[in-house]
């Protein structure tokens, strides 16, 4: 019997509540005191064990609790007593089994694929079509409603050779963010700046507002209206010179063709969390840079092995060309969960190349930061 031919035995939960550092204004929310995410552990036969996680956002993606749900009560019982090799008919029973939840069920493929390549003795990214980089440039998120704050977190950043960063904006008034963007420019010329809205502006102020940001010439501006409003993400791509992508309107490639049909960007945000597992974030990806697209690496409220997959995905995704937005377990967390800090250095993100996803959680973290423990099998 092959290793990958080793029947699941273990599925295990917990749900965490992770403190930390500080506010965070987004467009569409905030995030204040915690985030929380949901860890799964499968085990195989052997004992071996694979590890995903899902990072939902109420306002974005959905809660922790229907996450929750959809792994204990309509994921397990088509996991347990299956072939770790089993994986893509294990996905698809789970794509059927329970509509949207995809954190939910990129935590099973994360965790699948976690397992499979720990069987084999290979990085996951060899999983999913093979290395082809070695770093990924790293793009730390400013969203303090307290500016001094995020002025503190910049010289650390510059410290640490961190040179791009994403100004979130469209959560208080215009002054602000042209204030924070003229801050940017005359104290910080080093860092290239992005701009994300996260559909924080109402469509009556979007293309004006816009058009004032552009004028800073940011590296792309990111959703500036809410995921439904197509024709408006056109018009105002049409009338800025600077990029514009697309996040919550894209979760995966049937929003992509849409995407591409109606013209709405010059690139889009990939997530594991929204696109729902990796092949269909790698589909995602593929679709837009066929178009000439560019490709960029974000996330949600994540912990290390979140980190971790997204990083198998873009060092195996040739399309994902414009770095990653991978910080929170170094830079915004109090605690991250994984055994060993998440692997970054002068303002890249390395790409492990241990077995699976390279780093294991830490077990004590678990239990100390988890509010309910799925039941054991």
């Amino acid at each position: 019997m092959s290793d990958n031919n080793q029947i699941i035995t273990g599925f295990d939960l917990w749900h965490l509540s992770l403190p930390v550092v500080s506010a965070r204004d987004h467009g569409i929310g905030r995030v204040d005191g915690t985030c929380e995410v949901v860890i799964l552990r499968l085990t195989s036969e052997s004992g071996e064990t694979g590890w995903g996680e899902a990072s939902p956002w109420v306002v974005f993606t959905g809660s922790p609790e229907a996450t929750f749900a959809a792994l204990d009560r309509y994921i397990r019982p088509l996991v347990l007593g299956r072939k770790v090799a089993e994986r893509e008919k294990i996905m698809l029973d789970a794509e059927r089994a329970v509509a949207h939840c995809t954190e939910a069920k990129t935590a099973l493929d994360t965790a699948l694929l976690d397992l499979a390549a720990r069987l084999s003795n290979q990085p996951v990214h060899a999983l999913v079509g093979g290395k082809c980089r070695d770093t990924i440039p790293l793009s730390v998120s400013l969203a303090n409603p307290d500016f001094a704050q995020d002025r503190a977190l910049l010289n650390r950043l510059r410290e640490d050779g961190v040179r791009i960063v994403k100004l979130k904006t469209g959560f208080r008034d215009h002054d602000f963010d042209l204030m924070r963007l003229e801050a940017l420019a005359l104290d910080y010329p080093e860092f290239v700046v992005r701009v994300d809205y996260n559909q924080g502006l109402s469509p009556e102020d979007a293309l004006a507002r816009v058009r004032d940001v552009a004028t800073f010439r940011p590296d792309f501006i990111e959703q500036p209206v809410r995921a439904p409003h197509y024709d408006l993400m056109a018009q105002i791509r049409e009338a800025i010179v600077v990029p514009l992508l697309a996040d919550e309107s894209v979760f995966g490639p049937e929003d992509m063709a849409r995407a591409i049909r109606e013209g709405i960007c010059d690139g889009v945000s990939i997530k594991l969390m929204k696109s729902g597992g990796f092949a269909r974030a790698q589909t995602v990806a593929t679709m837009a840079a066929n178009q000439g697209l560019g490709v960029y690496g974000g996330d949600m409220f994540e912990a290390g092995i979140a980190h971790l997959a997204g990083t198998h995905l873009i060092a195996a995704t040739r399309a994902i060309d414009l770095g990653c937005e991978f910080y929170q377990a170094r830079y915004y967390l109090k605690e991250d969960i994984l055994e060993t800090p998440f692997p970054c250095n002068g303002g890249h993100v390395q790409v492990p190349d241990t077995p699976g996803l390279g780093i294991r959680p830490d077990l004590d973290k678990l239990n100390h930061y988890n509010i309910a423990k799925g039941r054991g099998t």
